[in-house]
């Protein structure tokens, strides 16, 4: 009996030690390929909130850390965008604190000047056919963005029609809205004041949480 459950024993060892030099060959095998397809999936989603026919540089490699209340609590990634070596915008994380069911993360493009180049929502937990309007997926509201320029703090365009401003809100979901809306101005101009603190900002070490 003692001798079967010692064979037993053997053969489970040898079982998780194949198993897991298996696993790690297939991890060592597939890393690079994962690797790659998220740098394409994220260059894909930074075309989409600003033209790469804009700049000449890779923003994957010019990226750099900001701690700032108006892109909401907590560090953000920002990719420089240059142009011959000169900085002409920059792609931004930007939260949403305000939404109606939780904060909402957006990926903005912006040039140097206060012109939004476009915006995407990278999370958000808004109720589905009302909130959940600020998905590309579900409508093109969100296009509205690209191309829009923000005067200065006190643009009174940049707001829902509800509050006097030029930006649609959803039937049934103001909120929603118009935290995108404010999210966005607040990045835009932010990017504006971006060119005076460049060389103070921390490059990307690794994921922000």
């Amino acid at each position: 009996m003692l001798q079967t459950l010692r064979k037993h024993g053997v053969t489970l060892a040898v079982f998780a030690a194949l198993t897991t030099g298996l696993t790690a060959v297939v991890n060592a095998l597939t890393q690079g390929t994962i690797a790659r397809q998220n740098a394409d999936q994220q260059q894909a989603l930074f075309n989409e909130v600003y033209p790469a026919s804009l700049y000449d540089n890779s923003p994957r490699q010019h990226c750099l850390v900001v701690s700032d209340p108006a892109l909401g609590r907590g560090p953000h990634r920002l990719w420089l965008a240059t142009r011959q070596d000169k900085p002409v915008g920059v792609i931004i994380e930007a939260t949403a604190p305000d939404g109606y069911s939780g904060a909402i993360q957006l990926l903005i493009g912006a040039d140097l000047q206060g012109t939004i180049q476009g915006v995407r929502v990278t999370e958000h937990h808004e109720t589905p056919g009302l909130g959940d309007k600020i998905e590309l997926r579900v409508s093109d509201w969100i296009r509205h963005f690209a191309g829009q320029h923000i005067q200065g703090p006190d643009d009174k365009r940049w707001a829902v029609k509800k509050d006097g401003g030029e930006f649609d809100q959803f039937t049934g979901a103001t909120i929603t809205p118009r935290a995108v809306v404010n999210a966005v101005k607040r990045a835009g101009l932010f990017a504006r004041h971006l060119p005076g603190q460049l060389d103070q900002l921390p490059a990307c070490t690794g994921e922000i949480q």
